[in-house]
C-alpha cells in the first residue's frame, strides 16, 4: 500500500496550540503547510455578559433563554463559577426559566444538570427551525414584549436576532467564549490573501471557531464573500461533526471527516483523498 501523499499541495493550518505539530504532519505527508494560528485562549472571567445573564435569570428578568450550542452552555456556567466560586444559583435559576435549545447538544448539557427544556428545534436545527418552533407555541408564550436572552458562542447570528425582534421580542445577546482572535493577525491576513488568490489547495479545520475567526478577519479585509466562495472550491477537511456543523452555518460544506476525530487521522486521510477531491471540485492546477 502506498503512503498517503499530498503531492506538494498547499495546506492551510489554522490550529494554534498544536500548530507546529500539525504542520509537521502535513510536511511528513508531502504537503506544503501555511500556518495561520487563528485562536487565543482568554480567561473565563472576561465573560462579563455571562455573569450579567446569570443575575438576570436569578431575578426572574428573562422570559425565554435561547441556547445555541452545548459548548457555549457549559462555558456560560463555567464563567459564572469562575467569578462566584459556584454555579448552584445559576442552575437553580435555569430550572425556573423557559429554555429553547437550537439542537440536542445544549439539551444534553441541561439534562446533566437536571434542567428541563421547553422546546428543541427540529432538524436540521438551524435558527430558522428554532424561530418557527417558538412561533408555533405562541399560545404558551408570545414573543411580543418578551425578554429574550440569546446565548452565543463564536460569531453572532444577526438573522436570528432580527427574526426575534421582528416578532416583538426584546433581545439581549449573551456572547460567551473561551477563544479570541490572536494578538498578531498578520498570519491570518496572509491566509486570507492566499485563499483569495487561489493559492491554497486544502484547508484543515480542527474546531468550528477557526472558520469563524478566519471569516471575521476576511470581513475586516472586505473579502468575506470571496473567501466563502473560494472555500467552496477548495478541499475542506473537518475533524468532526461539530466543526462541520459550524462550517455549514458559514455556508461551507466539509468535503471529508476522518474515521476518528484526531489530528493524525485528519492529516493522513486528507493526504489520501486530497488530490481526488481537488480534481472533483475543480481546484487550481
Amino acid at each position: 500500500m502506498s503512503t498517503p501523499n499530498f503531492q506538494q499541495l498547499r495546506v492551510l493550518v489554522l490550529e494554534s496550540r498544536r500548530a507546529q505539530e500539525l504542520a509537521s504532519l502535513v510536511t511528513t505527508y508531502g504537503g506544503t503547510p501555511l500556518v495561520a494560528p487563528s485562536m487565543r485562549e482568554v480567561p473565563l472571567e472576561s465573560n462579563t455578559e455571562a455573569v450579567a445573564c446569570a443575575e438576570a435569570l436569578e431575578r426572574g428578568e428573562c422570559d425565554l433563554l435561547i441556547l445555541l450550542t452545548g459548548v457555549g452552555t457549559r462555558v456560560l456556567a463555567d464563567a459564572v463559577q469562575r467569578v462566584r466560586g459556584t454555579r448552584d444559583s445559576l442552575i437553580a435559576a435555569l430550572r425556573r426559566t423557559r429554555i429553547a435549545a437550537r439542537g440536542p447538544k445544549p439539551v444534553a448539557v441541561l439534562r446533566e444538570w437536571g434542567v428541563p427544556v421547553w422546546l428543541m428545534a427540529p432538524e436540521p436545527n438551524t435558527w430558522r427551525e428554532l424561530v418557527a418552533a417558538i412561533a408555533e407555541r405562541a399560545t404558551e408564550m408570545s414573543l411580543v414584549g418578551a425578554r429574550v436572552f440569546v446565548q452565543e458562542y463564536g460569531a453572532s447570528n444577526p438573522q436570528l436576532l432580527a427574526a426575534l425582534e421582528s416578532r416583538g421580542a426584546r433581545v439581549t445577546r449573551v456572547p460567551v467564549y473561551q477563544w479570541a482572535l490572536p494578538e498578531d493577525l498578520e498570519p491570518l491576513r496572509r491566509a486570507v490573501r492566499e485563499l483569495a488568490d487561489g493559492k491554497i489547495d486544502v484547508a484543515l479545520f480542527t474546531t468550528g471557531t477557526q472558520i469563524v475567526h478566519l471569516l471575521q478577519v476576511a470581513e475586516s479585509m472586505h473579502l468575506r464573500e470571496q473567501i466563502v466562495d473560494t472555500l467552496r472550491h477548495t478541499v475542506v477537511a473537518s475533524i468532526g461533526p461539530s466543526t462541520s456543523e459550524e462550517l455549514r452555518e458559514q455556508g461551507i460544506a466539509a468535503d471529508m471527516e476522518p474515521s476518528h476525530p484526531k489530528m493524525g487521522f485528519l492529516v493522513r486521510e486528507a493526504a489520501e483523498r486530497a488530490l481526488a477531491l481537488r480534481d472533483r471540485k475543480g481546484g487550481r492546477a
